[in-house]
């Protein structure tokens, strides 16, 4: 059966999966989804005998109809290869009734390398397939780990540029360093002033100018996103909540058709909403548990069904969920609200004029497989040391953001079902903030020896990246105004 794609704003139809990864956001500003989600046929004693490479091929040729069994092949051996250091990409590891999926073991130590590692490949494929002669633009605003993820796996491609922005002072320094410093004669990283959000409008407004579109067209280059919006990226997550499902099972944590809970750490809705999609091709799941951190807009939003982005904007120890305007939810509201771009727009339209919109009651039902939870900061830093003290076991900020906000979940409702809670980040990537939770006796220590320390704690050996951060050269220095991103392209291509 092939599979389709529409806008979430009516604009266009019947677009196939390697157009709608082309695009990467449609003419209307709307994203591409599924006409209509495929079950995944096969038993869970069988998925279970699957490698990662085998379940992601199971998973996407199912949504991405119109590659090749041989294209999608080719796609995924080159991503899931010795990139990442250990031997599924992905692994589980267990702490009493919680299971964390470790998403973190590619080459930027954050779960975006799961689905950036194949993206280049994706993409440049459905170049081939749509005759496309133009080279591709990459254009990405990032909250901390998807703009090195992106530069790294498009990093040298042919027919590829990549342009990211990110919000000066509003990511790590492991995340900054990680950005400045990347390699590729095709990679560009250019600090915005402002925060997620204004890095985040000022690309959708460049994406949606028609005159900038025409003078790129003009010097041969064509704008496309590695950003969670492009179903290019969401697809491939996927996979691993499918994987992660037939772990379980195989590793006798469940049962055949035993739901479980995913609990997933929130900022963009991206991630979550691959979870929600792995559940709409059968995987048996009690509850999408969405955490935020105190940028809470999503936990209100579930609870009151109103989306409300006028509050402040914090910045927390946990900087990739420091997010206000969670694109990818507006998948999920076109969806809920019966595949009805009309009403989807509207929405849109009041969150980009006041701030503010509140879905009907028929949406929230059709809502209901999701619930929210947020961790403040002194929780998150609790969850570090709860699960070091507890199961000598270290996490991230956000993946304590998750593991907090699943206690404050189990204690409100008493359920006892077996979760995974996606792990989405390296502790190396926040090293000071965790040795902090665990003991304040480390903040004494340089960042560079607190690399070194907290090895030892947690009994790990240092990450590949983490190693090569050490020495790497500064290459990536200009800071703009949010107003100044699409005269930055423009230079940045030689066009103006």
């Amino acid at each position: 059966m092939q599979i389709l794609y529409d806008s979430t704003r009516g604009g266009e139809k019947n677009v196939t999966a390697s157009q709608a990864i082309l695009k990467g956001l449609a003419d209307d500003g709307g994203l591409f989804v599924p006409q209509s989600i495929p079950a995944l046929d096969i038993d869970v004693q069988t998925l279970a005998g699957l490698t990662y490479k085998e379940t992601a091929f199971e998973v996407m040729r199912r949504l991405l109809t119109d590659f090749t069994e041989e294209e999608l092949k080719y796609c995924i051996e080159n991503a899931y290869d010795e990139k990442f250091e250990v031997p599924q990409a992905a692994q589980l590891r267990d702490c009493g009734r919680e299971s964390f999926l470790e998403l973190y073991h590619g080459k930027t130590i954050a779960f975006k390398d799961m689905a950036l590692s194949i993206l280049p490949y994706l993409m440049t494929t459905a170049a081939r397939k749509n005759g496309m002669d133009k080279e591709i633009v990459i254009l990405t605003a990032t909250s901390g780990d998807t703009g090195k993820a992106a530069m790294a796996g498009f990093a040298d491609v042919p027919g590829t540029r990549i342009i990211v922005f990110y919000p000066k002072d509003g990511v790590s320094p492991v995340q900054e360093r990680q950005m400045v410093t990347q390699k590729g004669d095709n990679t560009c990283v250019i600090a915005v002033k402002g925060n997620f959000d204004d890095a985040q409008t000022g690309v959708k407004i460049i994406f949606n100018d028609k005159e900038t579109a025409r003078i790129l067209g003009e010097a041969g280059f064509v704008f496309s996103s590695a950003n969670s919006i492009n179903i290019g990226r969401l697809v491939p997550q996927v996979v691993y909540y499918v994987w992660s499902y037939a772990q379980m099972f195989k590793n006798g944590r469940i049962k055949d058709g035993e739901k479980i809970n995913f609990v997933v750490p929130t900022g963009n809705f991206g991630n979550i909403l691959a979870a929600y999609y792995a559940s709409k091709m059968g995987i048996s799941v009690n509850r999408l548990i969405c955490a935020s951190n105190v940028n809470n807009v999503l936990f209100d939003f579930f609870s009151t069904g109103v989306y409300d982005k006028n509050r402040e904007f914090i910045l927390t120890s946990s900087p990739s969920m420091d997010i206000l305007v969670s694109s990818n939810l507006e998948r999920l509201i076109y969806e809920s609200a019966g595949n009805d771009a009309e009403k989807c727009s509207e929405l849109m339209a009041k969150l980009r004029t006041g701030g503010v919109y509140e879905i009907t009651d028929e949406m929230k039902k059709n809502m209901s497989l999701f619930t929210g939870e947020w961790a403040s900061e002194e929780e998150c830093d609790e969850a570090i040391k709860k699960y070091y003290n507890e199961y000598d076991y270290v996490i991230d900020t956000h993946t304590a953001v998750a593991a907090a906000a699943y206690k404050k979940y189990t204690e409100k409702t008493g359920d006892g079902s077996m979760t995974v809670i996606a792990s989405t980040a390296s502790p190396y990537k926040f090293a000071r903030s965790v040795l902090h939770a665990i003991d304040e006796k480390y903040d004494q220590y340089s960042d560079m020896e607190q690399f070194d320390i907290l090895s030892e704690v947690s009994k790990t050996k240092l990450p590949d990246a983490i190693i090569e951060l050490k020495n790497a050269e500064v290459r990536h220095k200009d800071v703009i105004e949010a107003g100044e991103m699409k005269d930055a392209i423009l230079k940045k291509l030689g066009i103006m």
